[in-house]
C-alpha cells in the first residue's frame, strides 16, 4: 500500500505547489480573494453529465472540461493539510470499509481492502486553483460537506500533468452530496 500512498502524495503535491516545504496546517489568514474563489467553487452546481473517474481516465486529456463523480476515499488521508486539494474515488472501482458487512475498520475511507493497482485505477485528484494555477492555501476538509466517504460531483478542467492513472481535475465547480 506504501507505492500507492507515495503515488497520490507525489501527485498532490507535484499538483499542489512548487514550495520546497508544504504547510502543515490550513492557512488561517488566506488572501480575500483565495475565499471567494474557494466559495465561488463550493457554491457553483457542476455542469454536464457526471461520469465515473474511471470512464473520464481513459478519454480525457489536460485541457478538457469534465464533470466526475465519485466519493471521498482512497487514502487514509484524502486531504491534503493547508490546501484545497483532495482525492476523489470511483466507487465503482473501490469500496469503502464501512460498505462491506461485518468490515469494523477504523477508517473505511483508506479502503484497505482494494488492491493498489484497483487504487490508482479509481481516484483522481481534485483541487481548486488561483488564476496562477497554484493550489489555494487553505484546507477544505469540512467545508460544504466535504468529508471523508461523502460523494461529491467535481466540474472542472484537467490539469496539465494528467495521463494513464493520474487524473488531476482543476475544479471549477463542486457539490458535496451526503456522507454514505
Amino acid at each position: 500500500m506504501k507505492p500507492l500512498h507515495l503515488l497520490a502524495a507525489s501527485a498532490l503535491l507535484f499538483a499542489a505547489c512548487k514550495e520546497s516545504t508544504p504547510s502543515a496546517t490550513p492557512s488561517s489568514d488566506p488572501s480575500s480573494g483565495d475565499r471567494a474563489l474557494l466559495e465561488t467553487v463550493l457554491n457553483t452546481a457542476p455542469t454536464g453529465e457526471a461520469n465515473a473517474i474511471a470512464a473520464v481516465k481513459a478519454t480525457a486529456k489536460p485541457g478538457d472540461e469534465v464533470t466526475v463523480t465519485g466519493r471521498i476515499m482512497g487514502n487514509i488521508k484524502p486531504f491534503v493539510e493547508g490546501r484545497a486539494a483532495f482525492i476523489l474515488a470511483d466507487p465503482s472501482l473501490i469500496t469503502a470499509c464501512s460498505d462491506k458487512p461485518g468490515d469494523e475498520c477504523e477508517t473505511p475511507w483508506d479502503n484497505c481492502c482494494d488492491t493498489p493497482e484497483d487504487k490508482r485505477k479509481a481516484i483522481a485528484t481534485i483541487q481548486i486553483v488561483n488564476d496562477e494555477g497554484r493550489v489555494l492555501k487553505q484546507g477544505v476538509e469540512g467545508i460544504g460537506g466535504l468529508a471523508n466517504l461523502a460523494t461529491v460531483t467535481v466540474s472542472g478542467k484537467v490539469a496539465a500533468g494528467s495521463g494513464g492513472d493520474l487524473l488531476i481535475v482543476n475544479a471549477t465547480a463542486i457539490q458535496a452530496g451526503k456522507r454514505n
